[in-house]
């Protein structure tokens, strides 16, 4: 870890704020007296992220959100968790604490932004909802049925996993790591094992790394079957829903059949994988996907032709590419707006440094287009898995750790079905010592809050689902 001063943070934050380049975390460690505050970048083109660490003993540090709006949220995290002050960020209230800890400031009603205008009043929803979803507050300011604000409170599902995998053995926390946000279990284990193997200087033998992006690719199928088919249903035609929701269990079914979990939950370990693949499952693999693929494209026909389905979703919940790059919005969402960015071949980690890879880019903006960039990946994502499963070498499944390693950091970037997942470890005698897991609902959220502007309320659950940010991602 390399120390900075004040002037070096500020150059990285002006360059953050001219755009050369891309925001990616902030977050903090501490102990009694003192902080050191990380934060991560990478320069536009660049296929790597630089972390920058400032050290404080006044527990405030030059706020990164008041320039650079991406990281107002985390840096409202990094005040409730560790109690350091972001001097001149825009937005101090609580974001994880609902005034429920022991060191808690006093209890107040959570100030909402103010609702202003004639004839314009506040629905608020949540953070129970009617389906089986996790919980989160929205308060929607709107005139009629036109939505003039939302605001989305989160917290709920803070479950303090960051604090738990310190201390642990990698195997350890490697479980933890995949458990942040369940439908991403895959990337986020594939996202940390790889900060640690960094941090350790371990290689993974390609049998493993080949295996890690069958998985990482049916955990992308997987889920963009489940979007594809909920965002059609909150569109008013269930019929695509019923279909994507087979095509999803089918998925699931060949993850369980060849991997042992239908959601390969710790099948990544730090080192390799934790289980084979044989020859039978590559088999039924390699004959199933192109089946699910005929019956995905005669779905794709179909949206295509329910004129009343694209009536709602072409042009709904816009998203400003401007605004998307100033976010630094990755994944479909990002995609579906002008950004240009995949990690898996912008990165070039394995396996994916050895596989042909189009990255979908579109700049409507909208729903649909957010529908197209998921319909796109699902193409892809067979693809991938079928060039896999042909090149697929025989060999280790797993390198071991060194044991007493001096301490280390290591970071790492993986492309989750969502989008962009970062995770940074610093490993200490075999131990993780210090852990930071980022999810790309970070940006979602507040790009959600715009988007939905100027919509009515009967079309937030399609514009909230075609974005589906991860709730439990943002709580830790």
């Amino acid at each position: 870890m390399t120390l900075i001063d004040h002037q070096t943070w500020q150059a990285a934050v002006a360059d953050l704020t001219a755009g050369s380049s891309v925001f990616v975390a902030i977050w903090a460690e501490r102990n009694a007296d003192a902080a050191i505050v990380h934060l991560a970048g990478r320069h536009r083109g660049a296929a790597s992220v630089e972390v920058l660490s400032l050290a404080t003993s006044s527990l405030h540090y030059p706020s990164v959100g008041l320039h650079h709006p991406a990281a107002i949220l985390m840096e409202r995290a990094i005040q409730d968790i560790h109690g350091l002050t972001a001097d001149g960020l825009p937005d101090t209230r609580p974001w994880l604490d609902h005034g429920t800890w022991p060191h808690s400031r006093p209890v107040v009603p959570y100030p909402f932004k103010p609702v202003t205008g004639e004839g314009v009043h506040q629905i608020p929803v949540g953070p129970v909802h009617a389906g089986t979803i996790e919980p989160g507050h929205f308060r929607f300011s709107v005139n009629g049925e036109t939505i003039v604000g939302l605001e989305a409170r989160l917290g709920y599902t803070h479950k303090g996993t960051l604090d738990l995998m310190r201390g642990k053995a990698p195997d350890q926390a490697a479980r933890l790591a995949g458990r942040v946000s369940g439908d991403s279990t895959v990337a986020y284990t594939f996202a940390f094992c790889r900060a640690v193997e960094q941090a350790m200087g371990v290689d993974v033998p390609p049998r493993a790394a080949s295996l890690r992006g069958i998985m990482a690719e049916l955990e992308r199928l997987a889920n963009h079957f489940g979007d594809f088919g909920a965002i059609c249903n909150d569109s008013g035609f269930p019929l695509i829903n019923a279909h994507g929701g087979v095509l999803r269990e089918r998925v699931l079914r060949l993850a369980a059949s060849a991997f042992g979990h239908r959601l390969m939950m710790d099948c990544i370990v730090p080192g390799g994988v934790a289980v084979d693949l044989t020859a039978d499952s590559a088999r039924t693999m390699t004959a199933s996907l192109p089946d699910l693929l005929v019956q995905f494209e005669r779905l794709v026909e179909l949206y295509d032709k329910t004129a009343s389905l694209q009536d709602r979703v072409v042009t709904a919940g816009w998203l400003d590419p401007l605004l998307a790059r100033r976010l630094g919005c990755g994944g479909y969402v990002g995609r579906a707006s002008g950004q240009d960015f995949d990690a898996r071949r912008d990165l070039q980690y394995a396996p994916y440094d050895r596989l042909t890879l189009a990255v979908p880019c579109l700049d409507a903006g909208d729903v649909d287009a957010r529908v197209r960039v998921r319909m796109a990946e699902i193409r892809q994502s067979v693809a991938l898995i079928l060039e896999l499963l042909g090149t697929l070498a025989d060999g280790e499944l797993r390198a071991v750790l060194p044991d007493g390693v001096a301490a280390s950091t290591g970071s790492a970037v993986v492309e989750g079905f969502r989008g962009d997942i970062f995770a940074h470890a610093r490993t200490s005698e075999g131990l993780i010592a210090e852990v930071f897991l980022r999810d790309p609902s970070w940006f979602f959220w507040p790009a959600l809050e715009a988007a939905i502007e100027g919509n009515i309320v009967a079309d937030f659950p399609l514009c909230n689902k075609s974005f589906n940010a991860s709730y439990s991602g943002c709580d830790l």
